[in-house]
């Protein structure tokens, strides 16, 4: 009798414990994909992806992170990941940005990373949601052939997936890659796949599984100006006397498939239209309203050949090396400007000033390898901080300048990767006491009455030699 009931009381608890985990699996979260729309735009050297997710929540308990993978390439490549979901309807649309982090994915096969969005709020079961998501990779088109000469166009391969990469069941998908024209040598196919003018279409496919891979190579021509900026150093120096005082130091550097031969400057200048399309000559910079005292110049002395646009929304910097820039070739140079200061820094609700500027590279559809950001402060400032709206490194040093007495605080901010779409509003927050605004004048009018103490002094004073008695 004891024996029985010591077995009904173990069969009783392995039947409790089975049935809590079924409860427990069947309750679990269940994400899929109800359509995918991809965008793919190669027509710069920068590729942008436009994703568009129907997700529905097939499960029993509620949702609140959908999640975007990359392949190892892509994530290596990363520069910006942002995500939105839309509400309202038709002109009364807006699209609320969402939070996007990174998710730990030890499970993911093959390398893959994964990205976490975060819903405004949960999805409950049986409800479906869109979300809009956009990022940016550089470095990812490569020339092929890697060496050209001045008279060939330049050809570059992409490389990417047919269907979509992605953690869940996908019931019906689309991606569509657009190039610079219709010059496309060749693409991989995977049917259903159609090509119309510069633009290629793969799918729709349907029911495709997690993690499911389609590689295809594009192979096309691209003659848009590679410009990367190697190092970009950009000083931003206040001064409350009335001006902010801007000095941009370039590493530019044509990132495109290498020149080969010689260069023949008579060919350029004559046969513009077929020699030299792979290279550029003019890069634009768009710099704030109301801009003036605009300097170029390089190690040898300023650069006369640019041209500045000014109206009342905007400034457009028209720039022109010394020399155009074939693949592999580099340029160094200085850009300079000064801004009314009470277009920039303002005053908050605590008494603490602050600087708002925005961060990253002016030159229009370049990408800058490592740049660094120096928020040069007046002398006597306290207590800085900076709000960026995504991760940099910062820390803080000490500049020096003439009649400094010690020293001004400089904030530093550095990140790598960085592309036109970095180019946000940032802050950086200090406590200042006017009375130090005063300390310069009163060095120069202490110099002054002691250069003229000095003088009387002089004056006043017989140094000669009298003859002894």
């Amino acid at each position: 009798m004891g024996r029985t009931s010591a077995a009904m009381a173990v069969f009783l608890f392995l039947l409790l414990s089975l049935f809590s985990i079924l409860q427990l699996v069947s309750s679990s979260p269940e994400i899929r994909v109800l359509s995918a729309e991809r965008r793919i735009d190669v027509t710069a050297p920068i590729a942008r992806v436009f994703l568009t997710l129907k997700v529905e929540n097939a499960g029993t308990s509620e949702v609140s992170e959908v999640l975007v993978a990359f392949a190892p390439t892509e994530a290596e490549h990363l520069a910006i990941l942002k995500a939105s979901v839309a509400e309202g309807k038709r002109k009364k649309k807006t699209y609320v940005p969402l939070s996007v982090n990174p998710s730990e994915s030890p499970d993911a096969p093959n390398g893959a990373q994964l990205y976490s969005v975060s819903l405004r709020s949960p999805l409950k079961s049986g409800e479906a949601t869109t979300v809009e998501v956009l990022y940016v990779l550089t470095h990812l088109l490569e020339p092929f052939p890697a060496e050209i000469s001045q008279s060939e166009p330049q050809l570059v391969y992409y490389r990417d997936s047919a269907t979509l990469l992605s953690p869940y069941h996908i019931v019906e998908q689309i991606t569509s890659i657009k190039t610079p024209s219709n010059k496309v040598e060749s693409f991989t196919r995977v049917d259903p796949a159609s090509r119309v003018g510069s633009e290629l279409r793969y799918g729709p496919y349907h029911d495709h599984g997690p993690y499911s891979y389609s590689p295809v190579i594009v192979h096309f021509e691209n003659n848009n100006p590679f410009a990367v900026v190697e190092e970009l150093v950009r000083e931003i120096e206040i001064s409350h006397w009335g001006s902010l005082q801007i000095r941009d130091h370039y590493k530019l550097k044509h990132a495109g498939a290498r020149h080969k031969g010689v260069f023949s400057r008579l060919e350029y200048q004559f046969k513009q239209s077929v020699s030299g399309v792979a290279s550029f000559r003019h890069l634009l910079m768009k710099l704030p309203p109301r801009v003036h005292s605009v300097y170029y110049r390089d190690e040898i002395g300023n650069i006369s050949s640019s041209h500045l646009h000014i109206d009342s929304q905007k400034s457009e910097l028209e720039i022109e090396p010394r020399y155009p820039l074939f693949g592999g070739w580099k340029a160094t140079f200085t850009i300079g400007y000064g801004l009314p200061l009470q277009d920039f820094l303002f005053e908050s609700h605590d008494g603490r000033r602050y600087l708002n500027f925005s961060f990253g590279c002016p030159l229009i559809e370049t990408m800058v390898d490592d740049l660094t950001v120096k928020v040069i402060l007046p002398e006597g400032s306290r207590n800085p901080t900076a709000a960026v709206p995504f991760p940099v490194d910062q820390h803080l040093e000490m500049t020096y300048s003439y009649l400094d007495v010690v020293g001004r605080t400089t904030v530093v901010l550095q990140k790598k990767n960085v592309v036109p779409e970095h180019n946000t509003p940032f802050q950086v927050y200090y406590d200042f006491n006017p009375v130090f605004m005063f300390a310069e004048p009163l060095m120069l009018i202490s110099a002054v009455f002691l250069f003229f103490v000095a003088c009387i002094a002089y004056v006043h004073v017989d140094l000669s030699i009298g003859k002894s008695s």
